[in-house]
């Protein structure tokens, strides 16, 4: 069994027991969240496809963690002209555990 659900403008498909990486939830360690935008849901076999959300389906994960991606360098120049900026990003993202499936 598996769902496909939409959580900070990205599409995921998850199974229960999946541990993955969004954008950062406003929750601390240890919460519990439920993404109700669930696109399609697969049981046994049959597969359920919303428009554009699938009725009464949702997917209830724990939060394990907050953290900040890797740093990301932005560097911009201009030859000849002595322009340099370098700028330093990290993305922060939420770290969840997928737990139930209900469809």
């Amino acid at each position: 069994m598996y769902a496909i659900i939409e959580t900070g403008g990205k599409q995921y498909r998850v199974q229960e027991g999946d541990t993955l990486f969004v954008e950062k939830l406003e929750a601390a360690a240890g919460d519990s969240v439920d993404f109700d935008k669930v696109l399609a849901v697969s049981k046994e076999g049959n597969l359920s496809v919303g428009a554009p959300y699938v009725e009464g389906a949702k997917v209830s994960a724990t939060v394990v963690e907050q953290g900040k991606g890797p740093k990301i360098i932005v560097f911009k120049y201009k030859p000849k002209k002595d322009y340099r900026r370098k700028q330093g990003h990290r993305q922060p993202y939420t770290k969840v555990k997928i737990e139930k499936i209900n469809a």
